[in-house]
């Protein structure tokens, strides 16, 4: 045998079946095959890889983190790179759905009421990135998208695709055959048996120069020609959009946030007439949670009187405003219900006699017998006249009715035709609900009573309903509470209803229900604001009614809203002496002790004016210890002090007109400071009534405190029992926010000393209270600090990129303020995991980094003031954050700490000289910085420097104490999307440091 060659011997001579058998036998079960891999290097042995064991993919950062490049330049530098102008900053007006803002246009404003202006008025700053759609994040293959290109590509047709006709096995057979034969179908086939078809058939056209000698440089050309011709220029974008549920990687816009709404409800009040009209009656609707004992709307007052009605009360009334003329609203509700009521009630001019005689007319009169009871009428119409001269300023309650909302909904849901009408009844065979169709055939049957969950209460979808609600109750004058109203609710809804026993007023109230439109035309806000679009301000208005949700909702404040609402519930008047039985609080919102300084901010009802000075509640006739339904609107001024009050006048209203006897007299007076300890004062109060006027000064002190010399009703015993309530995008009515707000906006203003509480703060212990303060921010509720969310991130912020001078002293607070976001973030996570998108990320989160916040001092020349509500600018570690330092600081190292990490000491003389000795001789360039950039719409991200060693240890010392805390973890890994490690934290406190973390 011939000697082999030196290259042949080392040939293995294994056959591949071989391999492939042995493999087969090592891994029979494994679905795959892998290959085993040799390690490179001086590793003499061979280790394989488990073919089961799936292989983390490599880090992409350690790696370049360990395996430097080793040439400054080369055609693959840019993508280990991130690209410097991949980012820019676009500042977007911010959408405003009224007409004119709803900002108030107060010339001085207190520090926080500038910063929530700000917050809610300042242009969205979106974070744009360039490259974006290079990333797998990237998706520009939409199924719009796809349709438009398909538009002008041939159909392509496959005899595969084509599917036979007939299901038996012999049919398809057939079918082929008779396709096989078929010209039309297969031409070329048909020919071979034709000698017509080809004598007859035209011949292609020659191809021109298929015989000559062309180069082969030539022919590539043309072949290359010819591809490109009419080729699809995104060919690969044809393919099918990957799944949306199995994403490689999904980074969606968030969404803009904007105004919570709930499920829209539309309600038109078309109609009431009772059985005799004899004077005017005024209505309001309201809706009403029986499970939750709570009412869920503000009130909607709607005047359906006729103008010989108005007019008999032109002496008390003022011109009416557009504003209250609407006879239409709409009627938000977030969490519907099976047990939420439209409670309808009615209010009439005071006259002599209780409820009961005041009723009788309305329940004996017909009006088929008119006539036969004309002069009795006549008279009642004379007396009606007389009290609306002399008492037409007064009211008194009348009846009452209420609608199962979800009854509705639910029927004319199932209802085939367009519209529905619907009659509600409380006859007393015919049980309390009762519904009549109009159609060709007119049939009546009951309401079925839907017993299903909350979940199929949808407001959105049912089709228009026309209500006639026949009958009310007469109002009780010792049942007007709203304990009294929830009790006849859910009597209601029992089949055995004690309201049946009850002799009912016979009326004709005629409303429509149906879903809200998404844009209604001619509609007002809550703040009497037309929305956009508004084309003829002179048309009757629709009114969006305030909704008070029967649980919290957890969404940011995005606009201005300052409302504050008085609900008179009791008073007890029983032990006090002398003649006051028909008893009615007249209500005004002061800024002073003097009677000219009563604020004209109280909310006009129906037919009246926009606004008014007082507001007074309605009476219940010889009661001494009277219940109130009145709700009183008020719109808070921006900015309080301490002599804005609430003053509650008690009057006994004189019903016989006497000689010598005025027609009111007062009878007591009380009070409610608006402003304690510089919050708001809301809740339920049960106040001592004066019997003389208060003295001067007597705003600033509450009821309760005894003042010397003056007279109270039973021993100054508290008799009257009112709840306030704000709804106020300005007060966050939480202690603890209440107290950081203060706190950052004094270190701001330099206003010493700080009164929050009992407790007067002054500059030396301001350090110790903000670190407090900024620590008890887990204690506070989380629906405020999600209403203030963007706020309150703005200033923890400011703490932590700008720490503030105190004292001479630069005090640090960075730790502090990310450990406080980073349990913000966890509170988040815990206890809104609906708000989260597929990768974990929360959505309020989201928003806010994507479209709120920017960076303190972002455009020093810039008008629009920066977080903080520090004005254009926010400057360096000073008290009022002055540009320049002040002389008298002369710092030593070992207390200067001016970033958030306390373990680093300098006494710089710039935010870049601090930044320059942090992070080394590599400077930071801040030439291309979109901090410090000018200009009005965008700046490219300047490049972030890599830190030297120096501050490499120190950032060590850092990370290793704060990734200990569990809430930083959580933090970082909510902004980041994965769980935080020594490398992540580097990252995070570098950009801190260098004022350029964008969360």
């Amino acid at each position: 045998m011939a000697e082999r060659r030196a290259f042949a011997q080392k040939i293995s001579r294994t056959v591949a079946a071989e391999v492939r058998k042995q493999i087969s036998g090592q891994y029979s079960g494994s679905p795959q095959l892998l290959k085993n891999l040799s390690l490179v290097g001086n590793v003499s042995h061979h280790a394989s890889v488990p073919l089961t064991e799936a292989v983390d993919p490599v880090d992409l950062e350690d790696y370049l983190i360990t395996h430097p490049l080793a040439v400054e330049s080369g055609p693959l530098r840019d993508l280990l790179e991130f690209p410097p102008d991949d980012i820019e900053v676009v500042y977007s007006p911010r959408d405003c759905r009224t007409l004119v803002s709803a900002v108030p246009e107060e010339s001085e404003m207190d520090p926080h009421v500038r910063d929530c202006v700000r917050s809610y008025t300042e242009d969205w700053a979106i974070v744009n990135r360039k490259y974006h759609k290079l990333g797998t994040g990237f998706n520009p293959n939409t199924l719009d998208k796809q349709k438009e290109r398909q538009k002008g590509l041939p159909k392509q047709v496959f005899e595969s695709d084509e599917a036979p006709d007939g299901n038996s096995y012999q049919d398809e057979q057939d079918d082929l055959k008779r396709r096989s034969m078929s010209i039309d179908d297969t031409p070329r086939g048909s020919w071979a048996c034709s000698i017509f078809d080809l004598k007859n058939s035209l011949p292609d056209a020659l191809l021109p120069s298929l015989l000559d000698r062309t180069p082969n440089e030539d022919i590539d050309h043309q072949n290359d020609d010819q591809r490109k011709s009419n080729r699809h220029k995104e060919l690969f974008a044809l393919h099918p959009a990957p799944d949306e549920e199995e994403p490689i990687e999904r980074l969606s816009i968030p969404e803009i946030p904007k105004e919570h709404f709930g499920q829209r409800l539309l309600v038109k009040c078309l109609s009431l007439k009772f059985e005799i009209e004899i004077e005017p009656i005024f209505a309001s609707l309201a809706l009403y949670d029986v499970k939750e004992k709570k009412k869920i709307s503000e009130n909607f007052y709607f005047d359906l009187n006729s103008e010989q009605m108005k007019g008999m009360l032109r002496p008390h009334v003022p011109p009416a405003a557009i504003t209250t003329l609407a006879r239409s609203a709409i009627f938000s509700i977030t969490y519907p219900s099976q047990d939420v009521f439209l409670v309808i009630k009615l209010e009439k001019v005071l006259q002599q006699g209780d409820i009961g005689e005041c009723a009788e007319p309305y329940m004996i009169f017909k009006e088929a017998d008119a006539t036969k009871n004309k002069e009795k009428l006549e008279k009642l119409r004379s007396q009606a006249d007389q009290f609306c001269q002399r008492l037409g300023k007064y009211r008194m309650p009348f009846a009452w009715t209420a609608i199962h909302l979800m009854n509705i909904v639910s029927s004319a849901g199932s209802l085939e035709r367009d519209s529905t009408d619907v009659e509600i009844s409380t006859g007393e065979r015919k049980g309390s609900w009762s519904e009549r169709r109009n159609s060709s055939v007119v049939g009546r049957r009951s309401l079925e009573r839907t017993t299903s969950g909350d979940e199929a209460c949808s407001l959105t979808t049912f089709r228009p309903a026309t209500l006639t609600v026949t009958n009310f109750f007469k109002q009780e004058g010792d049942r007007l509470s709203d304990e009294d109203l929830y009790k006849f609710l859910a009597d209601m809804r029992r089949p055995s209803s004690v309201l049946r026993r009850l002799r009912p007023i016979t009326a004709q109230l005629k409303i429509d229900i149906s879903p809200a439109p998404e844009n209604p035309h001619y509609c007002l806000t809550p703040e009497l604001l037309q929305v956009k679009s508004y084309p003829d301000s002179r048309v009757r208005p629709t009114r969006e009614i305030l909704e008070f949700p029967a649980r919290d909702v957890y969404v940011p404040n995005t606009t201005y809203r300052n409302l504050l609402y008085v609900y008179p519930q009791s008073l007890n008047f029983a032990n006090r002496q002398g003649s006051a039985r028909n008893i009615t609080v007249k209500v005004q919102f002061m800024y002073g002790e003097d009677p000219s300084n009563a604020m004209p901010v109280i909310f006009g009802k129906s037919s009246c004016s926009e606004f008014s000075k007082e507001a007074y509640t309605a009476v219940v006739y010889h009661n001494r210890s009277p219940d109130f339904h009145e709700e009183i609107k008020v719109k808070l001024p921006a900015t309080l002090t301490d002599h804005h009050h609430l003053l509650f006048t008690f009057y006994h209203v004189s019903c016989q007109q006497k000689q010598n006897t005025p027609l009111e007299t007062p009878v007591g007076y009380t009070w409610i400071p608006m402003l304690q300890n510089g919050r708001l004062k809301t809740g339920q109060f049960c106040l001592p009534v004066s019997l003389e006027k208060p003295p001067q000064a007597y705003s600033v002190l509450s009821p309760e405190v005894p003042l010397p010399g003056m007279k109270w009703v039973d021993n100054h015993k508290g008799v009257f029992n009112v709840e306030v309530v704000a709804v106020s995008s300005i007060h966050t009515q939480d202690p603890y926010l209440d107290k950081f707000f203060a706190l950052v906006n004094a270190l701001d203003e330099h206003m010493f000393p700080v009164r929050i509480g009992d407790m007067r703060i002054m500059e030396n212990n301001l350090e110790n209270e903000l670190k407090s303060s900024i620590s008890a921010l887990n204690s506070s509720q989380l629906e405020p600090v999600v209403r203030f969310l963007h706020l309150l991130l703005d200033k923890l912020i400011l703490l932590v990129v700008r720490p503030p001078v105190i004292a001479g002293q630069i005090v640090n607070l960075g730790q502090a303020s990310f450990e406080a976001m980073a349990s913000i973030v966890n509170r988040l996570h815990k206890n809104l995991e609906g708000n989260q998108d597929q990768h974990g990320r929360n959505s309020l989160l989201t928003s806010y980094i994507y479209y709120v916040f920017r960076l303190p001092n972002t455009y020093p020349n810039s008008p629009s003031p920066g977080p903080g509500g520090l004005g254009g600018s926010v400057h360096y570690a000073t008290m009022a954050r002055s540009a320049v330092r002040p002389a008298s600081l002369h710092l030593n190292r070992s207390r200067s700490l001016s970033n958030s990490n306390p373990d680093i000491s300098g006494t710089p003389t710039s935010p870049d000289d601090e930044v320059r000795s942090i992070i080394g001789s590599k400077g930071l360039d801040r030439s291309n910085s979109w901090v410090n950039t000018g200009g009005p719409k965008a700046a490219p991200w300047g490049s972030n420097p890599s830190p030297s060693a120096e501050s490499t240890q120190a950032m060590d010392r850092s990370c290793n104490r704060m990734s200990s805390h569990t809430e930083t973890s959580s933090f970082l890994q909510t902004l980041t999307g994965r769980l935080p490690t020594k490398k992540s934290w580097h990252c995070c406190l570098s950009s801190v440091w260098q004022g350029l973390c964008p969360l």
